[in-house]
């Protein structure tokens, strides 16, 4: 396997996220404005913001993605972490990628105080599944939501 570097992003690696970000909404067949996805990554590399992102490497080039979110919670004192976006590039599945980017959120969250990381999948993400079976507990809600 390939040596994998995982590091935050920075404003210089637009150009390495974007794609993955692309990637990330045609997995779930999803369309956003391009203003959206600017305004994201804005935000993801503006340091007041509670937005953050970081990338895996491996022979220097970006293979993988993972976008997350502190927040304050009414259960804890410390802010929560929400994992909110995780992509690894198809031909990197299976190989370890998904886990070390999740174990590198786990790490900066609780080095920032967070108390949890928790995330979403979609019901058919077997794949991702397993994984998250294996490192993290489902806790059996059911997520309802409305567009407003």
């Amino acid at each position: 396997m390939n040596l994998i570097e995982i590091r935050p992003v920075t404003a210089a690696d637009h150009a390495a996220w974007l794609p993955l970000w692309q990637a990330y909404l045609q997995f779930y067949n999803t369309e956003l404005p391009d203003a959206v996805s600017q305004n994201t990554w804005l935000r993801l590399i503006d340091a007041s913001e509670p937005t953050h992102s970081a990338l895996a490497w491996a022979d220097g080039n970006a293979v993988g993605m993972v976008n997350f979110i502190y927040h304050r919670s009414n259960w804890s004192i410390e802010n929560s972490c929400y994992l909110q976006d995780l992509l690894v590039a198809p031909q990197m599945r299976g190989t370890g990628v998904g886990r070390q980017l999740i174990e590198f959120v786990y790490a900066t969250a609780k080095a920032d105080g967070c108390c949890k990381v928790h995330w979403l999948t979609h019901e058919t993400n077997a794949t991702a599944i397993q994984l998250y079976e294996r490192i993290a507990e489902r806790p059996g809600f059911i997520q309802f939501r409305k567009a407003l």
